[in-house]
C-alpha cells in the first residue's frame, strides 16, 4: 500500500472512529482529503453522509446518501439513512417512499419502526 492509500485509509478509520464518538464536525474535518481522494467511494460518500447527518447539515446528507444510492442501488441502508434526512426536513411522504423500499430490501426492525413512524405522522396530518 501507498504512503498515500495508508493516510487516507487512517484518515477514513479515524473519521469512522469520530462519528460513532457523535463529534460529526471533527469527522468531516478528518474525512475531507478522503473525500478529495474517494470521491466515488460508496463507503467514504456513507460516512459523509452520517457525519452531516449527525451535525445536522441536512442537505450535504440528503446529496452524500443520494450519490451511494446512485453507486450502489443495493445499499439499503444508504436508503434508510437518506430517508432520515428527509424526514428531518418533514419531507415525510419522500422519507416514507424510501423507507419503504429499505424495508423491502432487508426487513430490519429499525427500518420497519422507522416507516411505521412516518406512516403515521403522514396520517395525522391527512387527518387535519
Amino acid at each position: 500500500m501507498s504512503q498515500d492509500a495508508e493516510s487516507t485509509f487512517a484518515a477514513f478509520r479515524q473519521a469512522e472512529h469520530l462519528v460513532e464518538q457523535r463529534r460529526p464536525l471533527d469527522a468531516l474535518a478528518a474525512l475531507g482529503p478522503v473525500l478529495e481522494a474517494e470521491p466515488n467511494s460508496p463507503s467514504v460518500q456513507l460516512l459523509a453522509g452520517r457525519a452531516y447527518l449527525g451535525s445536522a447539515q441536512l442537505r450535504r446528507a440528503e446529496a452524500a446518501f443520494e450519490r451511494v444510492i446512485e453507486l450502489d442501488p443495493t445499499d439499503h441502508y444508504a436508503r434508510f439513512a437518506l430517508a432520515r434526512a428527509l424526514q428531518r426536513q418533514s419531507r415525510l411522504e419522500e422519507a416514507q417512499t424510501q423507507l419503504r423500499i429499505a424495508v423491502a430490501m432487508n426487513p430490519a426492525p429499525e427500518y420497519q419502526e422507522a416507516y411505521g413512524e412516518v406512516s403515521a405522522r403522514l396520517a395525522v396530518e391527512r387527518d387535519r
